[in-house]
């Protein structure tokens, strides 16, 4: 979703949702290589369908907890913001293991807000909601800075 600029988002408490992803075994894998955790119940799909308790193989927390940057990013787009900072997580959690082949999407709202020079600090919380399922996959809570000039 568009804002015609930062007052114009910080005016919404609902920022909007993305579109659903498809967080398949491809996927996992290549997150896995890229972060080195190799653990069979998110690589192995033979042994986790004999041995895991989901049934099949899962995606990374840290893969869920990244896609909320991606969710973020489809979602909020402000006209005159020159520069986004991501100050970390305040808050996360996981209630829903992703199996391989499950769809995920954001669903973004603001939760606090504050001036600073040039721009404005905000909390945005990340519902990544998996089709089908009763509880979000994880709940995460997100720091930012964004700036329309120099800091």
């Amino acid at each position: 979703m568009g804002f015609t600029g930062i007052d114009d988002l910080l005016s919404r408490d609902d920022l909007g949702v993305s579109s659903w992803h498809l967080i398949d075994q491809d996927r996992i894998d290549r997150f896995a290589e890229v972060t080195g955790d190799r653990q069979w119940i998110h690589t192995d799909p033979e042994r986790a369908a004999r041995e895991s308790p989901f049934g099949g193989t899962v995606a990374h927390g840290a893969l869920t907890l990244s896609l909320c940057m991606t969710f973020l990013t489809e979602v909020v787009q402000v006209e005159g913001v020159t520069m986004v900072v991501n100050g970390g997580f305040d808050k996360v959690r996981f209630h829903t293991p992703v199996p391989a082949g499950a769809r995920l999407r954001g669903v973004i709202s603001l939760q606090q807000t504050r001036g600073i020079p040039g721009g404005a600090r905000i909390v945005v919380r990340t519902r990544a909601e998996m089709d089908g399922a009763a509880r979000p996959a994880c709940v995460a809570d997100q720091v930012l800075a964004l700036y329309h000039g120099r800091p």
